[in-house]
């Protein structure tokens, strides 16, 4: 009986193993990337790409910051870069020129040129002094927008090379100071540095060189008005010359207005 159960036992069948008839190949594709990026066009001052400062709640991985977004200095960097005409400082210098003078042209054409043509007595006898006038008032617009310009960009300048940030958490009331992790200074400050102080730079230079020709045309426009009032001014007279029409004389007011000078006593002459 234990011969024919083990002869009726059926041996097991091996597993079987299946190759692909055609090896397969795998390819690797490797995208290479230049190191350095392209230069912008419009721009002469190194751009820090801020993806590799945020993640999607806008705040560093390893820090919890209670900063308000909007008050954050990256932030507010990002927003003044974008803002007009903040932008104007950190593009093209070619740009930057051409905008400043065509600001300045259209207020000196549109504005300053006629408030000068009416304010003046003789407009077409002094044509030299529209010019001033209105170039003058042209020069002192540009002035204040670059001023404009500086203070916004040294405001962020100093929050991102600050070591704290001064915030509100709901209102002017509740001031608060973070002071900011390591991290985050390096970040701030290399923005600050690379991105910021250029701007700076140029903005002061700006300043200098509007303050000096507005100054030269000052100096020009008073020198032309001494000029011409000292034209106007007649030489002085001898004592007992001829007497300046439209000046009271005795004589001539008993001429015209005799009862005036009745029970008066005439002199001799």
């Amino acid at each position: 009986m234990a011969t024919t159960l083990f002869l009726s036992l059926k041996p097991l069948s091996s597993p079987s193993l299946t190759f692909p008839s055609t090896p397969t190949n795998h390819h690797l594709t490797l995208t290479t990337t230049h190191p350095y990026p392209k230069a912008q066009k419009h721009s002469t001052f190194p751009k820090i790409s801020f993806s590799s400062f945020k993640n999607d709640n806008n705040t560093p991985p390893e820090t919890d910051c209670p900063v308000p977004l909007d008050q954050q200095p990256i932030n507010e960097y990002q927003a003044l870069s974008n803002s007009f005409p903040f932008s104007w400082a950190s593009g093209d210098i070619v740009e930057y020129c051409s905008r400043l003078f065509v600001t300045g042209a259209c207020f000196a054409l549109f504005v300053g040129l006629p408030v000068c043509w009416f304010g003046s007595v003789g407009p077409k006898s002094e044509p030299i002094r529209l010019v001033l006038g209105a170039a003058s008032s042209g020069l002192f617009v540009v002035i204040l927008a670059v001023v404009r310009m500086y203070l916004g960009w040294a405001y962020v300048g100093n929050r991102l090379l600050s070591a704290t940030v001064e915030y509100e958490e709901t209102g002017w009331y509740d001031g608060q100071i973070w002071v900011k992790t390591a991290e985050v200074l390096a970040r701030d400050r290399l923005l600050g540095s690379f991105s910021v102080k250029p701007v700076l730079g140029r903005l002061k230079n700006t300043l200098l060189v509007l303050g000096t020709s507005l100054l030269f045309w000052i100096v020009i426009l008073i020198d032309s008005e001494s000029s011409q009032k000292s034209a106007y001014i007649p030489p002085p007279q001898e004592p007992g010359g001829r007497a300046i029409p439209g000046v009271y004389n005795d004589e001539s007011a008993r001429n015209f207005e005799p009862d005036a000078f009745c029970g008066e006593s005439v002199a001799a002459p």
